[in-house]
């Protein structure tokens, strides 16, 4: 499972402050604390800034992070030019967040992708939102693996993201969710799955309890990277868990030797 820290994001009115101010021991931190807890990759967003400011607020962004720890970064932004800006800096292979079937995103991200052979999340949607049922997802999420493959991209840079809804309103949508991802697995071998939290239980009280069996239903269903709180020490010992239970932690090497971390007390 890749794990991806979600905290470097500045919806979140501590990450706002130290990006408009350009914080480095604040953002610092957070980094480290991620990592130490297990993260393999951070998500990094400041899209609360205004669209002529993000570009240079994301490249001192990318440029902080990676001085602080030598991590792939995941550059999440709705702004074309704020994702080509972190991705000039950026050390290594990143993650680009994200491409989908909207016409407009697709034209403005696709270049990215192919010139800096990035991955890159696919969320499942197009020009007239997101599907509706599971035959429409089927459909946009066929489509647009099918034009990423077709332009060129790599199947094991894509990860498809499915855009689970809160059940508290979309009863039948983590059950569509597990299919969506078991029948575009099937029609397309080695593709990547990856999911954030915060949607599904949305509107509910004690959402971690609903966070947590998510990831774990998902991670059954063919989910292999998540965007996550890495600090939620339940949920990551029940991935580690997860992992071995399913045969993709062989002997249980991986949840012996964070037994011995201590990274399984919950």
């Amino acid at each position: 499972m890749l794990i991806i820290g979600e905290k470097i994001n500045s919806t979140r009115k501590s990450i706002d402050r130290a990006v408009r101010s350009r914080d480095v021991e604040s953002i610092r931190e957070v980094v480290l604390n991620q990592v130490n807890a297990g993260a393999d990759m951070l998500d990094v967003n400041c899209g609360t800034l205004d669209a002529q400011d993000e570009p240079v607020a994301m490249e001192w962004l990318v440029k902080t992070v990676q001085e602080t720890a030598d991590v792939p970064l995941c550059i999440d932004s709705a702004n074309y030019k704020a994702l080509a800006a972190g991705l000039g800096v950026h050390r290594g292979k990143a993650m680009i967040n994200s491409i989908s079937g909207e016409t407009e995103r697709y034209k403005n991200v696709l270049p990215l992708v192919k010139e800096y052979g990035a991955s890159v999340v696919a969320l499942c949607m197009d020009d007239k939102g997101i599907p509706a049922n599971l035959n429409q997802a089927l459909e946009v999420g066929t489509r647009l693996v099918g034009n990423l493959l077709d332009a060129g991209v790599p199947v094991d840079d894509i990860y498809f993201d499915p855009l689970v809804r809160s059940v508290a309103t979309n009863p039948e949508t983590v059950v569509e969710t597990l299919r969506l991802m078991e029948e575009i697995s099937d029609r397309f071998s080695g593709l990547h799955f990856v999911s954030g939290l915060s949607n599904v239980s949305f509107g509910l009280p004690e959402r971690r309890h609903l966070n947590r069996a998510y990831v774990v239903l998902s991670m059954a269903s063919g989910l292999d990277a998540v965007i996550v709180d890495p600090l939620d020490s339940t949920l990551m010992a029940l991935v580690y868990a997860t992992e071995a239970l399913l045969n993709k932690d062989q002997f249980c090497m991986q949840y012996i030797r964070c037994y011995r971390e201590g990274k399984l007390k919950a």
